[in-house]
């Protein structure tokens, strides 16, 4: 029988699919998709396919975070928590922190100067092959000869590098609860 405050096995399982379904989602999408992806379409086409996937992705990843962050805080109270269920807390709400850094300004960010960087890669005929491989010289000397590309270069690999170590923090902490919460079913 449940008592006050523990949870249900319909919310429990409700925890479990919400959990794996944000770890199984950032696998795919942080590790399998772009690898893909890149090998088999044009750069810009990578791009543009990026600049519609991420949101979609980042919002779920920030909908299922505050779903698990949600249910694990009613059914732990803080005023009852050891050092491993606040360890725990602390992992869900990083998660959904730096996933909402993604979706509200590292992601839309990127993508905006994604965008221009085309601009100037098309003026240039660049960014219709499969990968860098065939055209990484004329990519060094457009960065060589223009100004405003270096700067827009430099800009959006900024804005991609802290976009991918949040998605990566995220998923480090998602994996970090996946394994505790594995290896402590019964505290669900």
């Amino acid at each position: 029988m449940v008592t006050e405050g523990e949870p249900t096995d319909l919310i429990k399982v409700l925890h479990l699919l919400v959990l794996s379904f944000t770890w199984g989602m950032q696998v795919w999408v942080s590790f399998i998709a772009g690898f893909a992806l890149v090998t088999q379409v044009t750069l810009h086409t990578f791009g543009l396919v990026q600049s519609k996937l991420f949101p979609v992705y980042f919002y779920c990843l920030m909908g299922s975070n505050v779903v698990s962050l949600a249910v694990y805080a009613v059914h732990h109270p803080r005023e009852l928590l050891d050092w491993h269920e606040s360890v725990q807390m602390g992992l869900y709400f990083m998660a959904l922190v730096m996933c909402g850094l993604n979706s509200q300004w590292l992601g839309p960010a990127a993508t905006e100067v994604m965008f221009q960087l085309r601009e100037v890669e098309e003026e240039h005929g660049l960014g219709n092959q499969i990968g860098l491989g065939s055209q990484r010289e004329e990519y060094t000397k457009l960065k060589v000869q223009d100004p405003k590309y270096k700067a827009l270069k430099g800009k959006f690999g900024r804005y991609h590098g802290m976009s991918n170590l949040c998605n990566l923090i995220g998923f480090l902490c998602t994996t970090a609860n996946l394994i505790y919460t594995a290896l402590k079913l019964s505290t669900i």
